[in-house]
């Protein structure tokens, strides 16, 4: 059976440490490229990069005591690969936006999260359930 898959087209300001970061510190494959864009395939998923002058950032927004950087992308992994990321992330010495941890414990969101940006600013969210169907719980 076929699942679906996200395309997420987003702006660099450089093809080169975006290829580092994506294929070399994130471990993603890259797929097609031209002259000023790349794709990277991120757990069967498709990211496009297109270079561009400048990226932008809107700002962010409290969750959990956390000041959350808006936009942003994110990845939900199983536990064990969300750990193997984070402890990838640390010792790549790459800084985090919100540090990786454990949000909303004890309640029905409760997940373990971390925040970075790439080499061009893009935010990303890599986060992990201990039980998957909770993905959308609300109590």
């Amino acid at each position: 059976m076929s699942r679906a898959r996200f395309h997420l087209a987003m702006p660099v300001v450089n093809l080169e440490t975006t290829r580092a970061f994506y294929g070399g510190i994130l471990g993603c494959s890259e797929g097609r490229s031209a002259e000023r864009w790349v794709d990277f395939d991120l757990h069967g998923h498709q990211l496009s990069f297109h270079c561009l002058e400048s990226t932008g950032d809107a700002g962010g927004n409290l969750v959990d005591g956390d000041q959350v950087p808006i936009p942003h992308f994110g990845l939900i992994l199983d536990m064990e690969s969300w750990r193997a990321l984070r402890d990838r992330l640390i010792g790549a010495d790459v800084s985090f936006v919100v540090e990786p941890r454990i949000r909303f414990e004890g309640m029905p969101g409760e997940q373990a999260t971390m925040f970075l940006r790439d080499p061009s600013g893009n935010a990303l969210e890599f986060k992990a359930f201990a039980d998957e169907s909770r993905v959308f719980a609300t109590r």
